[in-house]
């Protein structure tokens, strides 16, 4: 299921190899409003307001985790891409004992602080109670979160986007299977909701990673390679970090939007809580298709294939603007009835505040699928500390004009809303205006030059 992605046609390549990605994402995306569906349906707003925060909370958490995993990802696909295959497994070796470093500190320091974060989060005392059941039984699976995603990138960076969809397909069903028993059925509340979710971590985490001992002999590391390699350390600590930092910016921007959110009560809470979900759902395809794309630029970067880069930037914009406008014009008509799917018509402020919020971002989705494209590249052509920039760029103006806008009165939460599509403009201008410099690419091909550079 390996594909080399410096061969065969540009998009169809890219498409081909994104496809899973995308498939395995919207099926996270169906878990994800299946629990706040149940979880709003059969628990109430105030149990769908808790676990739509401690969502947003755990997303900061494991964005760590993940974007350790997802620098190590665009190391792994340039060795691959060079054919350096010791250094590949060098450098997975290494990665994997970082991250599973971090990861035991993370856990034992959120279960420490579970409290002090609620109340930074400014958690309403009528919503507290659920959000703390909630979040103490989601912590303990972060752990799984870590081995799925490492082991996913791995796959990933040997071209290989089908298995990671079997496993997270897997766990998907599974944890709307144990959602619907232990809420619906058992009666468990929001504690039996993460308890689903955590089971359900744990078999994809732990599934992925015996396959990938089982069925790919040739990443497991001999004696000769696990010897300490400085440069190769120094590699994926500066990948990994750069990545992890940008993700958790950007999931910090959001939590800090969060408690900002918390402060305007319950049922802004519950709209939010809804609209994200609808939210992530609308532009996730674009995400992944810009994780994908930045696998596809690392390989053929790794190869020295410069006009195909070229390539596949340009094609990449034409592909995830033209999906983007379509998802803007059916978020936009549909919000109303979007919302529909979370609350009952009869709450009639929540839908209202829902709609507001999916109509002013959702209309700007060209703005973030670009910008997933431009952290891609930076991540593809090793700067990952350009995507940084970028990231920092996007949710400083977004949480600064937050909370500038939100609290005049004739703006109010709506300032909220407007801050996002704002954000992604200003760092989508950064980084087009920076790609020559910083990378060495043009984007457009130069007469007389076979690399198109």
């Amino acid at each position: 299921m390996k594909k080399d992605l410096t061969q065969g046609s540009v998009t169809g390549t890219m498409l081909k190899f994104a496809g899973p990605m995308i498939l395995g994402n919207l099926l996270q995306q169906c878990y994800n409003i299946a629990d706040t569906l149940i979880v709003g349906r059969y628990l109430g707003p105030e149990a769908l307001a808790a676990v739509g925060s401690a969502y947003t909370l755990m997303t900061f958490l494991t964005s760590i985790l993940i974007g350790l995993c997802m620098g190590s990802g665009a190391v792994f696909s340039v060795y691959y891409g060079k054919k350096e295959m010791l250094q590949m497994k060098k450098s997975m070796l290494t990665s994997f004992l970082f991250i599973t470093a971090v990861t035991v500190i993370l856990n034992m320091l959120v279960f420490a602080g579970i409290h002090p974060i609620l109340r930074i989060l400014q958690v309403p005392e009528s919503v507290y109670p659920l959000m703390y059941e909630y979040v103490k039984v989601i912590f303990s699976g972060i752990l799984f979160v870590f081995l799925y995603n490492f082991f996913a990138f791995l796959l990933r960076a040997l071209g290989n986007s089908v298995v990671p969809l079997w496993f997270l397909g897997a766990a998907t069903v599974l944890n709307i299977f144990l959602d619907i028993l232990f809420v619906v059925g058992w009666k468990m509340g929001v504690g039996g909701a993460a308890a689903a979710t955590v089971i359900a971590q744990a078999l994809s985490g732990i599934g992925i990673g015996i396959y990938t001992w089982v069925k790919e002999p040739d990443l497991r590391p001999h004696r000769k390679e696990i010897s300490p390699d400085k440069k190769t350390g120094a590699e994926i600590v500066r990948n990994s970090f750069a990545a992890c930092v940008q993700q958790s910016v950007m999931n910090f921007g959001i939590l800090m939007i969060q408690g900002l959110v918390n402060s305007f009560g319950p049922v802004v809470m519950a709209a939010f809580a809804a609209a994200v979900k609808i939210d992530s759902f609308a532009y996730m395809p674009a995400q992944e298709f810009g994780n994908a794309f930045s696998l596809f630029i690392s390989q053929n970067h790794g190869a020295g294939a410069r006009e195909r880069v070229r390539q596949g930037v340009v094609r990449a914009v034409v592909v995830s603007v033209s999906f983007c406008v379509v998802i803007s014009a059916g978020i936009f008509v549909l919000a109303p009835w979007l919302m529909q799917i979370f609350v009952d018509g009869g709450e009639t402020a929540i839908i209202r505040t829902g709609t507001d919020y999916l109509r002013i971002e959702g209309t700007f989705y060209c703005g973030i699928g670009i910008l997933f494209l431009l952290y891609g590249f930076y991540r593809g052509v090793e700067k990952p500390e350009m995507s940084l920039v970028l990231t920092v760029i996007s949710l400083g103006t977004r949480v600064l004009l937050a909370y500038l806008l939100s609290p005049l009165p004739q703006i109010g939460v709506k300032g909220i809303w407007w801050a996002i599509p704002i954000g992604w403009f200003l760092a989508d201008v950064t980084g087009i205006a920076c790609i020559r410099k910083i990378s060495g690419y043009r984007l457009k091909k130069v007469q007389g030059r076979k690399d198109g550079s």
